[in-house]
């Protein structure tokens, strides 16, 4: 599955315009970080694209089952920590879910929510291509 984002940075702030080519929202950092606050920050935008999936997940797989369930609802905080590696983050995850179901039913959603693509690919060994252009040596 291939994705593709497009990024504007404006002069105010820390301010850019993020498209997917149908869908756009604006990022930003805080004030306390030279920002104007008037988007998400970067980490907040890795944090919504877990929650969302999961919460979906929830759906998706309530559906398939059959099971009548009414708001999936989340809260998600994060706390990242410097180590000689680099950064550990932590992500504490609370999803509720209403509806009429069995406490198996509620585990196997929530399983399942645990297993989403975005928390498996944030699990994953990412392979990110450096924007750093080398210029080509000529063979002359």
């Amino acid at each position: 599955m291939a994705t593709e984002i497009k990024i504007k940075n404006l002069p105010e702030g820390f301010q850019s315009i993020i498209t997917n080519g149908t869908h756009t929202i604006v990022g930003d950092e805080p004030v306390n970080s030279n920002g104007t606050d008037l988007g998400l920050a970067p980490t907040e935008l890795v944090l919504a694209g877990l929650a969302m999936c999961k919460v979906a997940t929830v759906r998706h797989i309530a559906r398939k089952k059959g099971w009548k369930i009414g708001n999936v609802e989340g809260s998600f905080s994060q706390r990242v920590r410097r180590t000689e590696d680099g950064l550990l983050p932590k992500v504490k995850v609370d999803i509720t879910i209403e509806g009429d179901l069995t406490d198996e039913q509620r585990h196997e959603l929530l399983y399942e929510a645990d297993h989403c693509y975005v928390h498996r690919m944030i699990q994953s060994d990412w392979k990110i291509e450096s924007a750093i252009k080398e210029k080509a040596v000529s063979q002359d």
